[in-house]
């Protein structure tokens, strides 16, 4: 969001205090708020009239108008608006029932990011909605200028759309000798193409439907509609008419040979590309990317010390000099790349679609030629090196004069560094940096399954009704280069990977040997370990579990597997089938983030689950909650019902346990407790 905005917020708010505790979060962290607040229907009335608001922020607890009254007002205004839900905290109910009235939003007091984050995203969403009718409304003007410019144009222009006639010029129905469009209505294009052409004319439609790229131009005969022929050059370009897709086509009568308009588009000096041709090339290019198309790029080649150099020759001997500085560019080309002239002695190439490391491979082979050649200059023979700067081309900078800005950028930043330099932009550097650190993680990874990378801690889970023997969760670690690293770091790239079922395992045996260790020590400990989603449809796992709990030789109940109640809900039957196997081996099951859901203990009918870990949320700030505690009071009784045991984690305080000790809870973990601790 521009800093530079000033957001009108309407707050429709009973509290002061409430609004301007909003107000004052917005102004500290840099937003300039104009508000106004209102309560009552004459007040909004009066605040929408004068204020004329981009946000309206409305808290159902206002009871002196509802909502619905508050969006007919809006709409009665005719302005365009983003109506803000602002609650307390978030309530499924409230928040479904606040969109089914019409909110564009739901911000809640409680939590500062969140509504920070969806106040910014209405007003960026707005913004938007209002450029896009500017641009609707220029459009429109556009388009009606560009048909002012086609009926007046001299040249032969026809639109076409799926090889079809849709739209012509006054110019073209004279060229082609028809008296008026209902002529051309519904008349394929190629009627006007000479039969010796239609095949070639044809083959270029179809192209131009697969979105392959289309010459500039075209020479063929054409004929008219009394069967006379005549040579034409065409040239074409994409198009919309009506909304449609379509291609442009002008026809021009060959009033100069084909060689002459090409070399009319040459550079007298170096006979590459002329400015103009090249700037018409770098704005085809552009379109292609902003198609997709991928791997082109710009490359702007400048000789060191240019200035330098034309002393030491004469001025009169500097073109010679760039002709063959010229050629050793051209030499490199590929059959689809393009070099011309953009300014005095900056040569452009735009290098077809190539993958990066080949663009600066033909750079550093182009500054290599250049640099051991030897140029003749008059009766001098000089060396010459270059510096080259570019922007390779991506949908995010498929703009000509953006492209052109970053590519001169890099070159200055380039020549600033010394002689025979290369920089270039990237406008995806970003996401090739984060491929390039996720193949390190995932090479990391797979070393660590391999070797001794991963490291496994546990964290004490602590009785408060006298249960025998010792509980702890198992906690999974990587060695990273700078010290050990969490999971939620590299298990989202094990994830994408299909690696989870191997960490998952590689848990498993590790925690099944420490058990085994343990009980040789007379030890009667429990341990819970996550599983992931791929262990649950991993049709082996209960059979290799079985077998190593075998060869362990310990009570299976003393291993406890448990994963998230959200993830077991996506995966209901493959859940269940397994819960049940594991069970019948003898393990036990526990349920994570418990009382997440709307009806948690609806899926305790589908999944027999031993312990029920409640979730975290409602451990934050327990003592200030009494909701909370209520809550958590129920969810025990509940549990206890169903012959459950329940676990309260991240409790970080002495006043939390004893509440949850009140509540009825019969586990209790947490740093303040103990913090985790290597299992070795």
């Amino acid at each position: 969001m521009k800093k530079d905005f000033v957001i009108r917020i309407l707050f429709i708010e009973h509290s002061v205090e409430e609004a301007e505790q909003i107000i004052s979060l917005l102004r500290n962290t840099g937003i300039a708020v104009r508000p106004a607040r209102a309560t009552t229907g004459e007040q909004v009335q009066a605040a929408l009239n004068e204020l004329e608001p981009d946000l309206v922020m409305f808290d159902p607890a206002n009871g002196a108008i509802t909502l619905p009254e508050v969006t007919r007002m809006l709409d009665a205004l005719g302005s365009d608006y983003s109506l803000l839900g602002l609650v307390g905290s978030v309530d499924n109910r409230e928040v479904a029932e606040l969109f089914e009235q019409g909110v564009h939003g739901v911000a809640a007091r409680s939590m500062p990011g969140q509504l920070l984050a969806v106040l910014r995203r209405e007003f960026e969403a707005l913004q938007t909605r209002r450029q896009l009718r500017r641009l609707e409304a220029t459009q429109r003007e556009l388009e009606r200028r560009c048909d002012a410019l086609l009926d007046s144009s001299r040249d032969a222009i026809t639109y076409v759309h799926e090889g079809v006639h849709v739209r012509a010029n006054q110019a073209y129905l004279e060229t082609f000798g028809h008296a008026s469009f209902d002529d051309l209505l519904g008349m394929p294009i190629l009627d006007m193409i000479d039969a010796a052409n239609v095949d070639e004319f044809k083959n270029l439609l179809r192209g131009h439907t697969r979105q392959e790229k289309l010459p500039n131009q075209v020479s063929l005969r054409a004929r008219r509609a009394d069967g006379s022929p005549f040579d034409a050059t065409v040239e074409f370009a994409p198009a919309t008419f009506e909304g449609e897709p379509c291609l442009q086509i002008v026809f021009r009568r060959q009033a100069i040979d084909p060689a002459m308009l090409e070399q009319l588009q040459r550079d007298p000096v170096t006979g590459l590309y002329n400015r103009a041709h090249m700037l018409e090339a770098i704005d085809h290019a552009v379109i292609d990317a902003a198609k997709g198309k991928k791997g082109q790029s710009l490359l702007l080649i400048e000789p060191d010390n240019w200035t330098a150099l034309v002393s030491s020759i004469g001025l009169a001997k500097a073109d010679e000099l760039l002709a063959g500085f010229s050629d050793r560019v051209r030499m490199l080309l590929g059959a689809d790349d393009v070099a011309g002239m953009l300014a005095e002695h900056t040569l452009g190439v735009i290098l077809d679609s190539r993958p990066d490391e080949a663009i600066r491979e033909w750079i550093a082979r182009l500054q290599h030629d250049i640099g051991s050649g030897i140029f003749d200059a008059g009766s001098r023979s000089i060396t010459v090196t270059a510096s080259v700067g570019g922007s390779l081309l991506g949908e995010k900078n498929a703009n000509t004069e953006l492209l052109l800005n970053q590519a001169s950028q890099t070159l200055r930043t380039a020549q600033s560094l010394g002689s025979s330099q290369v920089e270039l932009h990237d406008p995806a550097a970003r996401e090739k940096a984060d491929e390039e650190r996720e193949r390190y993680w995932l090479d990391l990874l797979r070393k660590a399954l391999e070797g001794e990378g991963l490291v496994l801690y546990h964290q004490q889970t602590i009785s408060l009704q006298d249960a025998e023997g010792d509980y702890s969760e198992i906690l999974l670690r990587m060695n990273g280069p700078q010290g050990e690293v969490l999971p939620g770091f590299f298990m989202p790239i094990a994830e994408k990977h299909g690696l989870t079922g191997a960490v998952d395992r590689w848990v498993l045996d590790h925690a099944i040997s420490a058990l085994r260790q343990r009980e040789g020590q007379g030890q009667q400990t429990t341990f819970f370990v996550k599983l992931t989603a791929a262990s649950l449809q991993d049709n082996t796992l209960l059979k290799w579990l079985g077998e190593r709990l075998g060869q362990a030789g310990f009570k299976r109940s003393r291993l406890v597997l448990e994963m998230t109640e959200s993830k077991v809900m996506t995966l209901l039957r493959p859940a269940q089938e397994f819960v049940t196997a594991w069970k019948q081996l003898g393990g036990r099951f526990a349920l994570e983030q418990f009382g997440s859901g709307l009806n948690s203990f609806q899926l305790l009918n589908h999944i027999d689950a031993d312990y029920l870990k409640i979730d975290r949320s409602y451990m934050a700030d327990l003592p200030q909650h009494p909701e909370n505690q209520k809550k958590v009071a129920e969810l025990c009784q509940q549990a206890h019902a169903l012959k459950k045991q329940t676990i309260a984690e991240w409790v970080e305080d002495a006043t939390s346990t004893s509440l949850l000790f009140a509540a009825g809870v019969d586990f209790v973990q947490g740093n303040f407790l103990q913090v985790p601790q290597r299992l070795d």
